[in-house]
């Protein structure tokens, strides 16, 4: 009896083999993961909840160094997630911004201003050009709802706490025509509330 094709029998992706093939490059620094173009393997039951707990087959993963490989993996392909290795590409469910900016560090002051972002899996970056900050409106609540981003189409929500400090070193400028309270960082001024809509 002739034997199956892989096309034929192929193996369902899982949690641990993605771990595997991850772990595999963790100690040589970011995955080259713009480089890897593997096949499509399907859906698997992974999501990261809006407050970025990453949750497998119904449950939270625990385990910091994991989530910190899987987040290593990350790739967004325009509103879809995946998690991409050399050999397998698998779709997960973001129900917000995959990651959460959990703290952030102001230095300098006025355009020369810098704030340096640390999420909770450990991406540090400082917001400009390249990593910009933006704030729309909470559909549900009309709240302000920040986000900077962290690489390449991933964000991370910036939480409530660390908002609140970047209120405090706001400052007004004009932007499009309109005045904003918002904050400078590597040179570029990013809005955050229309002062008109200040108490």
């Amino acid at each position: 009896m002739p034997e199956k094709t892989p096309a034929q029998n192929p193996v369902k992706p899982s949690a641990e083999g993605l771990a595997a093939a991850a772990g595999e490059f963790a100690l040589k620094g970011p995955p080259p993961l713009h480089l890897w173009n593997p096949p499509f393997c399907g859906n698997i039951d992974m999501e990261i909840r809006r407050d970025g707990t990453w949750f497998y087959l119904g449950t939270p993963i625990g385990r910091a160094p994991l989530v910190r490989l899987f987040a290593s993996i990350l790739r967004r392909e325009g509103d879809a997630y995946f998690l991409v290795t050399p050999v397998e590409k698998v779709g997960i469910r973001v129900q917000d911004a995959p990651f959460i900016a959990v703290d952030a560090e102001a230095r300098g002051e006025g355009a020369a201003q810098e704030i340096a972002f640390t999420t909770n899996v450990g991406d540090e970056v400082t917001a400009g050009p390249e990593h910009p900050i933006r704030c729309p409106r909470d559909p549900a609540t009309g709240e302000p709802a920040p986000y900077v981003l962290v690489r390449a189409g991933l964000e991370a929500r910036i939480d409530r706490k660390t908002f609140y400090r970047l209120v405090e070193i706001a400052r007004p400028a004009g932007y499009e025509g309109a005045d904003w309270l918002g904050l400078w960082s590597g040179g570029s001024f990013f809005p955050l509330i229309p002062t008109a809509d200040l108490p």
